[in-house]
């Protein structure tokens, strides 16, 4: 199993992963072009995707979904109240590209397994994934305002992770934001924190080489340099020496990352 997360940002969330028989994209949030772009970096072809994953209908998520789907002939997986949600926002999609993949359910396309779980934010019904072949494990969490212990049992001991850290508390209580959009992105159904995040992480990480992708970062409210650092010293105070088994990756809202293997 090999994955690259595409792009990561409050401006479009992609993630690419395939195993030798198959390849799917959570998300497609930004547009077809730039996707199409995005594929060439890491040297794919968009017409052998298997599937698109829908995490939530949020524009950052779902930009260029109903393009790369219909040009490329690519199912659609979402849940049931996803789907309502998406409906005008993203064009006509054909009936055979149309399926479900509702919460807290698993789905398996040869020996790759995926499961979905649920996650709390303010969309209709949000979702990630968890992915699994022959032993190990690729979890995607972003877009939710806590980590909970049921996200926590889902996402344990992955062998890598695609995790939000989206912003600095100080940066954010003292930027330009107006106070509802710092409430809402505080709230229980915002976004998580550097800080957050690196407790959640320090929670569901085993004693083995763990890759981390930190992901989703806030343009106004964070950077890379003060999220890794951040999460590293929170790991620290926690036991865990980010450099060691643990290692620290950025992500960027324009450029993928490598595409490595789990």
């Amino acid at each position: 199993m090999r994955f690259s997360v595409l792009a990561s940002g409050s401006t479009g969330n992609a993630v690419y992963v395939e195993n030798d028989e198959h390849a799917f994209l959570v998300d497609v949030g930004l547009s077809g072009k730039k996707m199409e772009q995005l594929f060439a970096k890491i040297d794919r072809d968009m017409k052998k995707l298997s599937g698109i994953l829908v995490t939530h209908e949020h524009s950052d998520h779902i930009k260029g979904l109903g393009v790369v789907a219909r040009k490329y002939n690519v199912p659609i997986y979402a849940n049931e109240k996803t789907w309502t949600a998406m409906d005008g926002h993203i064009g006509n999609i054909p009936v055979d590209l149309r399926f479900h993949f509702e919460m807290e359910a698993l789905k398996s396309f040869g020996s790759l397994d995926i499961q979905s779980f649920a996650v709390s934010h303010d969309a209709a019904d949000p979702m990630f994934y968890v992915f699994h072949e022959e032993g190990r494990k690729l979890a995607v969490i972003t877009d939710t305002g806590y980590v909970s212990d049921r996200m926590k049992g889902h996402i344990r001991g992955a062998d890598a992770f695609v995790f939000e850290s989206n912003h600095d508390i100080g940066m954010l209580q003292m930027g330009r934001y107006p106070w509802s959009i710092k409430r809402r992105i505080l709230s229980d159904v915002g976004h998580v924190s550097n800080e957050d995040a690196a407790v959640a992480m320090s929670e569901v990480i085993f004693d083995k080489p763990t890759q981390i992708y930190l992901s989703h970062l806030s343009r106004d409210n964070n950077m890379k340099d003060l999220a890794r650092m951040s999460v590293a010293q929170t790991l620290q105070s926690c036991g865990i020496i980010a450099g060691e088994l643990v290692h620290l990756h950025d992500t960027d809202a324009e450029e993928p990352t490598k595409l490595v293997m789990v």
